[in-house]
């Protein structure tokens, strides 16, 4: 249960805003997510970014 959240904790404990966007498919068909950081109150700056990134797929 631990290993849940093994790779959001670290924007959660330096508090620095982060979004997880869907990033295509590995070989076997499997999801792959990219998880991007911001620093302290660029959140518009992480959702353009993430709108550009989504919008090449």
């Amino acid at each position: 249960m631990y290993l849940a959240d093994l790779f959001s904790v670290q924007a959660n404990v330096a508090g620095v805003p982060a979004i997880s966007i869907p990033c295509g498919t590995d070989n076997q068909g499997l999801p792959i997510g990219l998880q991007i950081t911001a620093d302290d109150f660029e959140e518009s700056k992480l959702f353009q970014f993430s709108q550009v990134i989504q919008n090449l797929a």
